[in-house]
């Protein structure tokens, strides 16, 4: 028996190893898990809530995006509807299955600098409709949720600023697009009003946090448990064989 147990001394150390760190994983992502959470339910919290002036314009160049991202807010100015810049993007939830673009407009604000404003979804097919340009005219007040820059990732398509498209929100580039210099590191997603004739179109806003390190956890503690039986049926079979 001694010889066995000096046999499966080498087995049973590096199954205990991968079990540990198995198991670490799978206990690392329920301390994530944890910690979505509470930011999910902060984020729905700051969307819900009822809106307050976004953050002033002597902080706007030491921002990050956890400042304001899903901060609702309100603003008061006027468009420039002159110049716009379009998001390719997939239609809302409510919008039918044609794609098309989410409108870019430059927002003055009272006290001076810009935001760039989220006017809504426009169909492909309604793009060269030059009347979304007309309305609305002179000081308005809007309210919305701030959203920080979108990222990209291998699949995004090179933005095409020569014919003012582009394939992420991206505050900064959309600004040096539309020629602001002054302008906010966030854009402001209209919220939704009642159904009004025209385009674009707001649609309800979308709040996706993804948020898998529950099934993550289930995965490393079931691979761990994998690693512990699979060495207990090893060493039940070797010891059967002597």
């Amino acid at each position: 028996m001694r010889a066995e147990a000096r046999a499966l001394l080498g087995p049973a150390l590096f199954s205990a190893v991968m079990v540990a760190l198995l198991a670490g994983l799978g206990v690392w992502q329920l301390r994530r898990l944890a910690g979505k959470e509470a930011l999910i339910a902060h984020v729905e919290t700051r969307a819900t809530s009822a809106p307050v002036a976004p953050p002033p314009r002597d902080q706007w160049a030491s921002l990050s995006p956890d400042d304001y991202d899903f901060l609702h807010a309100r603003v008061s100015g006027r468009f420039d509807l002159a110049r716009e810049a379009l998001i390719f993007s997939a239609p809302p939830s409510g919008a039918g299955v044609e794609p098309g673009y989410r409108v870019i407009a430059p927002f003055l604000l009272e006290g001076g600098g810009a935001v760039l404003v989220d006017r809504g979804f426009l169909p492909l097919s309604a793009r060269a409709d030059e009347t979304r340009k007309r309305e609305p005219a002179g000081e308005v007040t809007l309210t919305g949720l701030l959203r920080g820059p979108q990222a990209r990732n291998l699949f995004t398509p090179a933005d095409a600023p020569q014919q003012g498209l582009f394939y992420t929100s991206d505050p900064r580039a959309l600004a040096a697009y539309l020629q602001l210099p002054d302008a906010a590191p966030f854009t402001l997603e209209l919220d939704p009003a009642a159904p009004a004739p025209g385009l674009p179109h707001v649609f309800d806003h979308t709040i996706e946090l993804a948020n898998n390190h529950l099934s993550y956890a289930i995965t490393w503690f079931s691979l761990a448990a994998a690693v512990a039986g699979g060495f207990g049926f090893y060493a039940v079979g070797r010891l059967k064989q002597r």
